[in-house]
């Protein structure tokens, strides 16, 4: 009896079973496999009620999401965003477990998130409401079953309140239960910045396979947050040239090259961590999503799923797309910029320098032994490299495009561990 295929009405869980099924059916995935790998193994919902600094409870909306464990412990980070619900996480925690199989790491997928506008809320009610996440998903997550990491809206701080809320109620510590967390407790040198460099390295060895020199590259970036701007500072190091970037106050492009340090400076001096006010020489001031049209040799979206979509997939005008954020281009979108010529180096292999430092991070918390930022880029570049490599060689062996052969080659290794270990609970 043929699969019936699983549908939805959430773009995100949408994109990521069509690219499944897709995949599955070139590589002639058995249909128990299919069956088994297009579900998640398990999904928490939770309610949070939280005490409002007025004095009011008010409770939210929680989510984790366990897609699977077959390579090992469920990996994946947990956003706060009004967005958040059980269909988003699942298809975040479906594109985690492509991305950790793709990376050659020992980890599952998972995805978690709370709906809630951040911006709203004070640091105590961020507290209270991080602690009482972690104490409701306190029985699913752990070193060696589900460990959480920073995602959209959510870093250090809250991973350091999940950690010590978890190590707290267990009545010991347990530090490798998140990643993501300062280096002042238990955190690695190198982790902040490795997304971020993950995506760089994925553009620069691209350039270099399609013969292009990477000195003088023009390169735009979508979304100036941690990933944005690590992956910037990083290229320019190699000569590449920055002529667009943005952030929720709008573009700025400037044909000529913008100077990323004094824009990160600038981001850092101001009180709302973004790019409002900044000015260069040739910059103009241009719609946020206008950045994603302007002329340059990379297009790096970094922010939000659905940057490139049916709507402006048409004027892009870049001649490769570096997936920085996950899902930043709908299937739609890849259609239209593939028969432009445009080629498109995956999410779950362009920005997987996260969950690969996020490894790092758990090792060095098992072993309580710590590198240094020189040890865990010298680790985490050739992991980086590598995998390109073996995508791009097998995209180019089979014809594939990008996506499709990292899909190829991630849901093999998957599928493979599931056989091997059987359906036993």
């Amino acid at each position: 009896m043929p699969v019936k295929k699983r549908t939805s009405q959430n773009i995100l869980l949408s994109t990521a079973l069509e690219n499944f099924y897709g995949a599955a059916e070139e590589m002639g995935l058995d249909d128990d496999l299919v069956e088994i790998l297009s579900r998640p193994e398990r999904s928490l919902c939770v309610s949070l009620p939280v005490t409002m600094d007025d004095g009011s409870i008010r409770v939210f909306e929680g989510y984790r999401v366990q897609y699977s464990t077959a390579l090992g412990p469920a990996k994946g980070g947990f956003r706060y965003h009004p967005n958040v619900d059980l269909e988003e996480c699942e298809a975040l925690g479906s594109l985690m477990t492509w991305k950790c199989s793709l990376a050659g790491i020992p980890y599952g997928g998972g995805k978690g998130g709370i709906s809630c506008d951040p911006s709203e809320l004070s640091m105590p009610e961020k507290e209270r409401l991080t602690r009482t996440f972690a104490a409701r998903v306190a029985p699913i997550v752990g070193e060696w079953t589900d460990i959480p990491a920073p995602d959209v809206n959510t870093g250090a701080q809250e991973m350091v309140w999940f950690m010590d809320t978890i190590s707290k109620m267990r009545g010991r510590l347990e530090p490798g239960i998140v990643t993501g967390k300062p280096v002042s407790i238990w955190g690695s040198r190198g982790r902040n910045a490795a997304t971020g460099v993950g995506v760089a390295t994925c553009v620069m060895e691209l350039l270099k396979t399609e013969g292009v020199d990477v000195k003088g590259a023009r390169v735009i970036i979508q979304g100036f947050g941690n990933v944005g701007s690590h992956a910037a500072l990083t290229m320019v190091k190699s000569g590449a040239k920055i002529v667009g970037v943005s952030d929720v106050t709008g573009g700025y492009y400037a044909p000529g090259g913008i100077d990323i340090r004094k824009a990160v400076e600038h981001v850092n001096a101001n009180p709302k961590k973004t790019l409002e006010g900044f000015k260069g020489p040739g910059l103009n001031k241009i719609d946020g999503d206008d950045i994603l049209t302007q002329e340059t040799d990379v297009l790096a979206p970094c922010a939000l799923e659905g940057a490139v979509n049916a709507k402006n997939a048409a004027n892009i005008k870049a001649r490769y797309i570096v997936e920085g954020a996950n899902g930043p281009v709908t299937p739609e979108a890849d259609e239209i910029v593939g028969e432009k010529g445009i080629m498109v180096v995956p999410d779950f292999l362009a920005n997987s320098g996260g969950v690969i430092g996020s490894y790092f991070e758990w090792v060095q918390n098992l072993n309580g032994f710590f590198w240094t930022e020189e040890e865990y880029n010298h680790r985490l570049i050739p992991i980086m490299t590598d995998n390109f490599y073996r995508v791009w060689n097998y995209s180019r062996e089979y014809g594939e495009k990008m996506r499709r052969a990292a899909f190829l080659v991630a849901i093999k290794r998957v599928a493979d561990a599931v056989k091997m270990r059987g359906t036993f609970l």
